[in-house]
C-alpha cells in the first residue's frame, strides 16, 4: 500500500502570522488535532502545529494566546515523504523519528498528509 492511498488531501493550513487563538480556532472549526503551517515563499520549508504544542504553550505563557504567532511554537521543517512512498517505510520513519504526522510532499508543494492514525486504521481494515 502506497502514501497515495491513504493520506488526507484535504489539509487546513494556517499563516505562520496567525496568533495560537486563531490556530485554535481553525482547529475547533474543522474539528483537527494539527494544521500545516504556510511557506513565507515557494522555498520555504512547511511546518506543523498541533493541538499538544499549543496547550503547553498556554501552560508555559499562563494562557496568553493572543500575543504569540503559530511560527514560534510549530515545527519547522515537517518531515516530508512522497506519495509513491510504501506506507511500512513511513510508519518506520515516523517510529524513528517519534512523530505522529507526516506531510505528503512533491517537489516542495503539498498534496496531503498521513498520521500515525491512518496507518493504524489501515492496517485494521487489513487485517479484518
Amino acid at each position: 500500500m502506497l502514501v497515495k492511498d491513504i493520506m488526507m488531501r484535504d489539509v487546513v493550513t494556517v499563516s505562520p502570522f496567525a496568533t495560537l487563538r486563531d490556530a485554535l480556532a481553525l482547529m475547533k472549526k474543522h474539528n483537527l488535532k494539527c494544521l500545516v503551517v504556510e511557506q513565507q515563499d515557494p522555498h520555504d520549508a512547511w511546518g506543523l502545529i498541533t493541538y499538544t504544542n499549543i496547550l503547553k504553550t498556554i501552560v508555559a505563557e499562563n494562557g496568553d494566546i493572543d500575543l504569540i504567532n503559530v511560527y514560534d511554537v510549530c515545527a519547522k521543517p515537517a518531515i516530508g515523504v512522497g506519495e509513491s512512498l510504501d506506507v511500512r517505510h513511513v510508519a518506520r520513519l515516523m517510529t524513528d523519528s517519534i512523530v505522529k504526522r507526516v506531510l505528503v510532499l512533491d517537489d516542495n508543494r503539498l498534496l496531503g498528509l498521513v498520521t500515525m492514525d491512518d496507518i493504524v486504521g489501515t492496517v485494521l481494515d487489513l487485517i479484518e
